[in-house]
């Protein structure tokens, strides 16, 4: 085999998807650097950005043998980037929503108890989003996360203010739904 190291991107994924290690080391030596600077760029943080990398890399070995890139290799990196960071933040503004909750409720007894429910509430809203169909799921973060208007949210990602508007509403409509019964049970943590 000749060089792998000047193989174009498709050369390198056909490989990959035939278990090619070398193919992978070579797409890896090649995009690390690249997709660390992109992560930095926008999240500022060394060690979260090298887990987002390296989760990006994991899973590419995991599903190579599926692997479809219908828009070439460095655009999968890129949007794989792209996508952990939006769960990052989403992540991160559930924990800081709740956390600024609890600290407005007075101390009690039952801290742990009220740990173990928030931690619950949160894996449950998370599963609930990640559960949403992948635009649509976009759509809601960038709105509710990321805070970004409708116009914005079609300028990112190529799709009209309208079709926005419909995916944000079948969006909290899924979660409204989803939560159901858990809304109460906030409330009543909330209160108490």
């Amino acid at each position: 085999m000749s060089d792998i190291s000047k193989f174009t991107d498709d050369e390198l994924a056909v490989l990959l998807k035939q278990d090619n290690a070398f193919a992978f080391e070579t797409i890896y030596n090649r995009y690390w650097d690249k997709l660390f600077d992109s992560a930095y760029k926008r999240l500022n943080h060394s060690e979260l950005c090298e887990e987002i990398v390296q989760e990006i890399f994991i899973k590419l070995w995991e599903k190579r043998a599926s692997l479809t890139l219908t828009t070439g290799l460095k655009n999968y990196l890129y949007t794989a980037v792209k996508y952990n960071l939006i769960d990052h933040y989403r992540k991160q503004l559930l924990q800081n929503n709740f956390v600024a909750a609890s600290k407005h409720r007075p101390a009690s007894d039952n801290s742990t108890e009220d740990s173990i429910f928030v931690k619950d509430l949160v894996k449950y809203l998370e599963d609930i989003i990640n559960s949403l169909p992948p635009k649509c799921r976009s759509v809601y973060e960038l709105s509710r996360l990321q805070h970004k208007s409708n116009k914005e949210i079609a300028g990112i990602l190529n799709i009209s203010e309208k079709t926005v508007e419909g995916h944000l509403t079948k969006a909290l409509q899924r979660i409204k739904l989803g939560m159901g019964d858990f809304l109460i049970l906030l409330a009543a943590f909330l209160i108490k």
